[in-house]
């Protein structure tokens, strides 16, 4: 992956506007983003990591995408393979709750 793509982002999604930081760090709450996230995308092979002020999402087949936000992020998990990704399905919730 060419290593200027992470300086070339869009505009920021309101999850990453700083005021909604509140107390914490912007990096400590996508820090935290990356973790709950990585929790749904696991059921379906795919992993997010935040990468130069974006996220990189890859799955196991070797593909990869980079977004900006999270708002992008299902879009990705979509094209990566995990066709029909709702991070809201109630089975999906359901099986995170009890190993929680």
């Amino acid at each position: 992956m060419c290593g200027l793509c992470g300086l070339f982002g869009g505009s920021a999604h309101w999850s990453e506007q700083a005021g909604m930081a509140g107390a914490r760090p912007l990096e400590a709450l996508r820090r935290h983003r990356v973790e709950v996230a990585n929790r749904l995308l696991a059921a379906r092979g795919l992993k997010l990591a935040a990468w130069a002020g974006r996220y990189t999402v890859s799955a196991p087949t070797g593909g990869m995408a980079v977004v900006d936000d999270l708002a992008q992020l299902w879009q990705a998990a979509e094209r990566l393979g995990a066709g029909g990704f709702d991070p809201l399905d109630p089975g999906l919730l359901d099986r995170l709750e009890r190993r929680a």
